[in-house]
């Protein structure tokens, strides 16, 4: 017990150094804080200057809302519970194979060190992307899980702050189904995981922001605004009623697994879901929202 006591204790004392430095511009290149700020900057100058909603306000409705949701979500979630509960979750997991004399580089499947760097990365990159889809899948599917998802959908005029509008139990879902799948491919250094991370950012940025892009023929693999703003539609297909186009970063699973629904330019759809007039409008009811459903 002192161990796991041990465990958290450190969690936070360790992220909180991180984020001071992080903060202070202490680290290398892969600075998550100045790095989230930039990409923010810059996906909100390409809203500004190709906006494909002419008629949507440049601070839009909840922009200051998403943008706490932003910080919050990528650096106080951390520092309040995820981090501890992280790594807490893994060093569990760890013990419990030890009863059988097992670890996790038992089940490794492959040496990504003995590959070259950019075969690595784009595995560790397409599995994340799988598993994430699935995870999202989950959260449309089951009643509980989508309460939680109710705050990411509650968007109802889209921009790249929105991206990070979601309940902090999100993350909890997503990193727990993604642990053994990543531990399975391990090898992977902070660096590799800032690589796919802020990759990951710039195209769920580009996705939420108010741009009419779909990338031309790469639209079948990766994920874009004119595809993603259909997930956000209030009306859904009958055949489709838990939801559409589920990519991530990728919007090659949604090809594969018949789940892509583009009708129409989908630029004035309304957005949301069914009575969202009575979901709460400020941060501490729409996270204590799916609490109260339980």
């Amino acid at each position: 017990m002192n161990n796991y006591i041990e465990i958290i204790t450190n969690s936070y004392s360790g992220y909180w150094n991180y984020l001071k430095n992080e903060i202070m511009l202490k680290n290398s290149w892969d600075n998550f804080f100045y790095g989230l700020i930039i990409i923010s900057v810059i996906v909100f100058v390409l809203e500004l200057t190709f906006p494909w909603r002419k008629n949507q306000p440049v601070i839009r409705k909840d922009f200051w809302l998403d943008t706490f949701y932003m910080f919050f979500n990528f650096f106080l979630l951390n520092l309040i519970v995820f981090i501890a509960l992280s790594n807490l979750a893994e060093q569990l997991f760890n013990d419990f194979l030890s009863l059988f004399g097992l670890t996790v580089n038992s089940f490794q499947l492959i040496d990504i060190d003995a590959l070259p760097k950019i075969i690595g990365l784009l595995i560790f990159f397409v599995v994340s992307d799988f598993v994430q889809w699935n995870t999202h899948r989950l959260l449309h599917k089951f009643n509980f899980l989508w309460n939680f998802h109710k705050v990411h959908h509650s968007v109802k005029q889209m921009g790249f702050a929105a991206h990070l509008r979601y309940h902090w139990m999100e993350p909890v879902l997503y990193k727990s189904l993604l642990y053994i799948p990543i531990a399975l491919i391990g090898g992977f250094d902070a660096q590799d995981v800032a690589i796919v991370h802020f990759f990951a950012i710039t195209i769920g940025h580009l996705n939420h922001a108010n741009i009419g892009w779909d990338y031309g023929i790469f639209k079948y693999i990766l994920n874009n605004p004119k595809m993603h703003i259909w997930h956000h539609a209030k009306q859904l297909p009958e055949n489709f009623k838990t939801g559409v186009n589920y990519g991530i970063s990728l919007s090659i699973w949604d090809y594969l697994f018949k789940t892509n629904y583009i009708p129409h330019n989908g630029k004035d759809i309304e957005l949301g879901f069914e009575n969202d007039e009575q979901f709460p409008a400020d941060f501490i009811q729409q996270e204590l929202y799916p609490l109260k459903k339980c």
